[in-house]
């Protein structure tokens, strides 16, 4: 299970920042380029992921303890 929220984790982080510049307008060629909805989206999925992250790593070293 460690696993599992660490990959989705971090795959939650990187798509919250694609999703985010894509809403600032800084990486283009897609329909969410440009619109401020994805600029506010992003960075909470990012945070989401963080936290998913956090957890992952966090259960693993208590287990070592």
């Amino acid at each position: 299970m460690r696993w599992v929220l660490i990959i989705l984790g971090v795959v939650a982080v990187a798509i919250g920042g694609l999703w985010t510049l894509q809403g600032l307008d800084v990486v283009g060629g897609s329909a969410m380029s440009g619109h401020k909805m994805w600029a506010i989206i992003g960075p909470v999925v990012a945070i989401v992921g963080l936290i998913v992250l956090a957890r992952g790593v966090r259960r693993g070293s208590r287990s070592k303890v």
